[in-house]
């Protein structure tokens, strides 16, 4: 057996199913952790009262909520190889999964009589401690794969054809992070190729004895205008080698997720179709949250505005004290943004000269420049969220000539305003905030659009209670 084979098969089966026996356990132990709390110690006084349950009859009850977690990561892929030096991605969907049968337990404990009688308090524990004890799990078997040899039979052994900018960005990302699944081993050149300052290990029509001689796991082919009898080879080599072919979509550098293949006639075709967050089901969902999270929001938030507006007034009597701008929305449409005037009456005068304001802009009010550290000038933008000007998670909302200003020079500017924006978006949880790189902006929003989910969401809001502060002022 070749060790290629072997690391294969750790990959793919020997870690997984590892993994899926350690979940198991984890969970049961989870479950009967929760029993013990529920009805043998004092935490389970706080609950409603129900009758006692002795463990032998409760123990259906738990190895099927341990079925039916597990099966619940399983449909999640939380055993796929991609994610097994992903940590964080992994607890990711085990966080997902597990709130997700909690959500179904409880639906399901409503409608069906169980007998005996599940206790709703039982359930809460049992999803703490499962989480606890996954963590725990998950935690300590990441940090002994990724500091031992095993993790380099984990990485794939990746090889890039051709050598261009995209290539060149892809092998960076792969160096500044030594424990991820793929491991780059050196880039195989293309007639026409940018110099590359990588290690080459040889040319395309060397391609056959490159592949067996440096054990590579997966091709990744950064240009696609190679001739059609090339291409043929490259992918026919591949397929008798049984290795991974994957291409870096030169041609559509955003909204990948939004590809789609169709047949025109007897043609293969693909393109963009719909993304996720543009779907019926999914803008009702995500507009009830917004009106919801915005009602409460002004509700909460009206008392903060009011002591601010005072405190605004009182500095700085002449100007008003909520300031009005127009800010570029979903489908380029404009809209008149709301904030608490953080700066002199006459700033705006001024506000064309920059994207953003730098820190110890002389115009700042003393109190406005505390506002903008924790956020806090922003809060009136619940209204503009219940107007429908915005959205409570997207990307945030520009000037109209900075827009026009951004979008001849950054590429992919536009696609941005596909979605409402948002008073809070991926890329400010991410740092990127005030005087950061507007390209590093724009490619954590097309992530954000791209893979929008519910649950993205929710993370996003979650982060931002943690991250709302401003790095400067």
């Amino acid at each position: 057996m070749t060790q290629a084979l072997e690391s294969h098969r750790l990959r793919r089966v020997w870690l997984p199913l590892a993994l899926l026996i350690g979940d198991t356990l984890m969970t049961f132990a989870g479950f009967c952790a929760a029993y013990a709390l529920r009805y043998a110690s004092p935490i389970g006084k706080l609950g409603i009262p129900v009758p006692d349950a002795r463990f032998i009859e409760y123990l259906p009850l738990l190895l099927i909520g341990t079925f039916f977690l597990i099966a619940a990561y399983v449909q999640l892929d939380l055993y796929t190889e991609r994610l097994l030096l992903r940590r964080l991605q992994s607890l990711n969907l085990i966080l997902k999964g597990t709130v997700l049968w909690l959500v179904a337990f409880l639906g399901l404990s409503l409608v069906l009589k169980f007998e005996p009688p599940v206790s709703r308090w039982f359930v809460i524990l049992a999803i703490a401690a499962v989480l606890v004890l996954m963590y725990a799990w998950r935690t300590i078997v990441y940090y002994t794969l990724t500091r031992s040899r095993l993790v380099n039979r984990l990485r794939q052994r990746a090889a890039v054809l051709g050598w261009n900018e995209d290539a060149a960005t892809l092998v960076r990302d792969l160096q500044m992070t030594p424990v991820h699944p793929l491991a780059f081993i050196g880039c195989i050149r293309i007639e026409g190729d940018a110099p590359c300052d990588e290690r080459c290990l040889g040319s395309i029509d060397d391609l056959p004895g490159i592949l067996r001689s440096e054990r590579v796991d997966v091709l990744i082919a950064s240009r696609t205008d190679l001739p059609r009898e090339q291409l043929r080879f490259v992918v026919e080599t591949c397929e008798s080698a049984y290795i991974e072919w994957k291409v870096v979509p030169s041609s559509f550098q955003i909204l990948i997720s939004g590809l789609r293949l169709q047949t025109v006639g007897r043609v293969p075709i693909i393109g963009i179709e719909d993304l996720a967050i543009n779907r019926l089901l999914n803008r009702l969902a995500k507009r009830f949250i917004d009106v919801t999270g915005s009602v409460m929001g002004l509700i909460l938030s009206a008392p903060v505005i009011a002591l601010l507006a005072a405190l605004v007034k009182r500095e700085s009597p002449d100007g008003p004290v909520f300031f009005r701008q127009e800010r570029v929305g979903a489908r380029h449409a404009p809209f008149i943004l709301y904030k608490l005037r953080s700066m002199a009456p006459d700033a705006a005068a001024q506000d064309h000269a920059q994207v953003s304001t730098r820190a110890g802009d002389p115009r700042l009010l003393r109190i406005g420049a505390w506002m903008r550290r924790w956020n806090l000038d922003e809060l009136p933008q619940f209204w503009n969220v219940l107007r429908g000007d915005m959205s409570l998670i997207g990307p945030r909302p520009e000037r109209t000539h900075h827009v026009e200003q951004l979008s001849n020079v950054v590429p992919h500017y536009l696609p941005r305003h596909l979605v409402r924006p948002g008073m809070t978006g991926w890329a400010q949880v991410n740092g990127l905030r005030g005087e950061t790189s507007i390209a590093g902006r724009i490619q954590h929003d097309i992530y954000y659009i791209e893979n929008w989910s519910l649950w993205l969401d929710l993370q996003i809001l979650l982060l931002t209670f943690f991250r709302w502060k401003n790095p400067a002022a």
